[in-house]
Formats: C-alpha cells, structure tokens, sequence
C-alpha cells in the first residue's frame, strides 16, 4: 500500500538544517548554507514557511521534519522574505567625531570609518501515511507513528537509508504523539546537483504553543545558524537557548501589513490582513550536538518595540572641511587679531593701566 519515495539510496550521517533532518543521496554531499523561516502563531493555528539555500554535488536529498499535529503542506511564496527583509531592516544612524582618527587627513587621507494531531486510533499500523503531494520539486509525504523504530524501518523501506542514531532522536516525537513531514529534495532539471535557493514550503497545523522544531538539528555534523521571523499577537521570545548561543533579537515591532508598505502582498496572504507583532531573532548553534529540546517561545513581559542601529561614523565638517581645521583657523585668527590690538595699542601710547598689589 505504500508507494516509495524514489529518492535512492541515501547515507549517514544525517545532515540538518534549523529544523528536521536532511541527509544527501549515496555517495555525495549537501550542506545547508541559510535557512531562513517565518512562522506565524495566532494561538490555534501555526504555520512554517522555510526557504532553504543548499550547494554540493547530491542529484536529491531527503529532509524529514517532526510538527506536533497533522499539518497541510503547499509551496510558500519567496516574495515574503523579500518583503519581511525590507520591514526589519537595520536603521542607520550618522555619528559624527571632532578630532581626526587614523583614516583622516592628515594622517592617512579622507575618508570616513563605519562601525559596525491527534493520536493513531487503537489497531492502526504503527506507520501511517496520512497524506501524499507533489509540490514542484518536491516529493512529500506525510506520516504518522507510533513506534521510532517502525518509523526508521519504514522510511529505510522507502529509500531513507538513515544512521541508527536517528531511531533515538525521534523518540521523542513518538511518545508524544507529534507526525512527520518526509520530502524528497530534487532540483528542476534531471541530473543536475541540487544547489542555489529552493522554493519555499509551508506547513500548516494546530497548535496551542508556538513551537519550532529542532530536536533533529543536534544530527549535524557542522555548526548551525538559525534565523526566524515570529509573527504573533505579541513580542515572542525563546524559553530558554536550548544547547545553543542565547538567542538575539534583531527586530521588534507591531505591524500592519494593510499600511506598512505598498508591497505586502505575501504578509497579507500568509496574516490574513489583521496586524501582528514581528519578532525577528537569530541564534548560533556552535555545537549542534549541545541541542537538548525543541524551541518554545512564550510572549514577552512587554511588547517593547526595538530595532538593529547600524552606526557610521563621520568627521563633522562643514561644506567638506572638517571643524577642526575650521576651529584651528579660527583660533589662530583670533590670536592674530589680539596681537595686532595689542601692538596697534602700543603704538598710539596707551599704556594699560598698573595693577594694583596687595
């Protein structure tokens, strides 16, 4: 009754991105360079929209991602990155200094210095395909679990040939409960390598608490960089930094996205229209083997507003000359102009008056 995947025969160790798993056909490599996620929460219902950027020299890959119900799957639009990258845009800011540094005249030359679901019913499989889509690319399929085990036999039956370990990392997942997402990676063109930014997917399911997967991450064999975009009725923020760098926020913000910007189309599509708070944050995995959980994030004690500032620092001139020559001049004017007052003074035989002492 199941119908195979098609994508080969495939090797560990098992590669990972932000979230799931990604191992490369037989024989080849795939690393993911950015991974880059929005996810919108409005307390019932969450959604994951990924956009993965991969290179190496594997004709397919496979990536298998845990969510905690049954979830839809469909192709994402790119131009949401787009447009949440102009919304969270770092503000630059001009700071100007009096004193010449070592990149200005005279020391070395102008120039300027910038500073940086439910549970399967009672007598069903312990493997349930629960749903089937091609998606451009991608070959998904959706399952459900009961036993980690039987869960890695199946997808080794239908061509994930996957490390032991992985049996123990998706334990988990099994006892309680959550499904999988398992999709086939393969580029556009037959027996070209899978490289360059593939199209986005988006997931969709219910879920009470925003949670992000990352569990499966800790399989990665090279350091992770994690990015998310969280739209919410709130500023979210993470519970804890679950094995990696304490996580940053690079942008904080309610939004609309009817009035925000002529060009929201994608938001709007993904929102419904009705205004959010964007959370954008960024997190460094130095050790992926450190990680010990999944992210929940909760809402923050205040929807305190914040954005990235971006200084550059400038010589303060005026009209492109720098005060400080301006200020030198002026300085030796006056004294010239003092000293010829004071000869002027003598000449004519005005002779101040003495001081008095005592």
């Amino acid at each position: 009754m199941l119908v195979s995947l098609q994508v080969g025969s495939l090797i560990s160790p098992a590669y990972a991105c932000g979230c799931g798993a990604m191992v490369p056909s037989k024989d080849s490599q795939v690393a993911v360079d950015r991974e880059t996620s929005v996810v919108d929460w409005d307390g019932r219902t969450e959604q994951i929209v990924m956009r993965l950027t991969v290179r190496g020299n594997a004709p397919e890959a496979a990536w298998i991602m845990p969510v905690p119900h049954r979830a839809s799957v469909e192709l994402g639009d790119s131009g949401l990155f787009s447009e949440l990258s102009v919304l969270t845009a770092p503000e630059h800011v001009t700071r100007h200094y009096f004193w010449p540094r070592s990149h200005d005249w005279p020391f070395s030359g102008s120039g300027n210095v910038g500073d940086g679901a439910a549970a399967p019913s009672a007598g069903a499989p312990s493997v349930q395909v629960v749903g089937r889509e091609r998606l451009g690319p991608f070959d998904v399929a959706r399952l459900a679990a009961t036993d980690p085990e039987a869960l890695q036999q199946w997808l080794e039956d239908n061509g994930f040939d996957l490390p032991d370990r992985l049996a123990t990392a998706l334990k988990p997942y099994v006892d309680q409960k959550w499904e999988y997402v398992a999709i086939r990676l393969a580029p556009q063109e037959s027996g070209t390598p899978l490289t360059g930014t593939l199209d986005p997917l988006r997931l969709r399911f219910a879920s009470d608490r925003l949670v992000y997967p990352m569990r499966l991450s800790k399989l990665a064999s090279t350091p992770q960089q994690l990015g998310l975009y969280v739209l919410a009725p709130h500023r979210m923020e993470p519970r804890g930094s679950i094995g990696g760098d304490a996580p940053e926020v690079t942008y904080a913000g309610r939004i609309d996205p009817r009035s925000v910007v002529a060009e929201t189309r994608a938001l709007r599509e993904l929102t419904g229209e009705k205004p959010v708070f964007l959370t954008a944050i960024e997190q460094s995995f130095p050790h992926p083997e450190r990680i010990d959980g999944d992210h929940r994030l909760r809402a923050s004690a205040a929807d305190t507003p914040y954005r990235t500032k971006v200084y550059e620092n400038q010589l303060l001139t005026v009209g492109g000359i720098p005060v400080w020559v301006l200020s030198l001049l002026a300085a030796v004017l006056v004294a010239a102009a003092t000293v010829l007052l004071v000869l002027r003074a003598r000449r004519r035989g005005v002779v101040p008056p003495p001081v008095p002492v005592g």
